[in-house]
């Protein structure tokens, strides 16, 4: 099992952390939402509890709870400039359907 932050990705998590003052990383999770039935929650973290798996990726710490794990495990965070739009873009290789405004998605 494994959640990756592309280079980009973790440029970013890092300048913000930085800013920040604190962290101990970037928190991702799953949610019930949306159309589709599950959306991505991302979080700084400042503390990690004892369930919670940690990866680290490119210098930066991943931290997924179990539950959220199932839905997220193989995928990798990028983020991504579209003219001026920005944000963080999800490659889970474990999502079946997607909604069309991108908000949610299942498995």
């Amino acid at each position: 099992m494994a959640i990756t932050l592309s280079e980009k990705a973790a440029e970013h998590v890092r300048k913000f952390l930085q800013n920040r003052g604190k962290g101990a990383g970037l928190r991702l999770g799953v949610k019930t939402s949306g159309c589709s039935g599950m959306a991505y929650v991302l979080e700084f973290a400042d503390e990690v509890n004892a369930e919670d798996q940690v990866f680290e990726s490119h210098g930066v710490r991943v931290i997924v709870d179990p539950k959220s794990l199932a839905y997220l495990d193989g995928t990798e965070v990028d983020f991504a400039r579209e003219g001026l739009n920005e944000g963080f873009k999800f490659n889970n290789p474990n999502v079946k359907d997607a909604c069309g405004c991108g908000e949610s998605f299942n498995v």
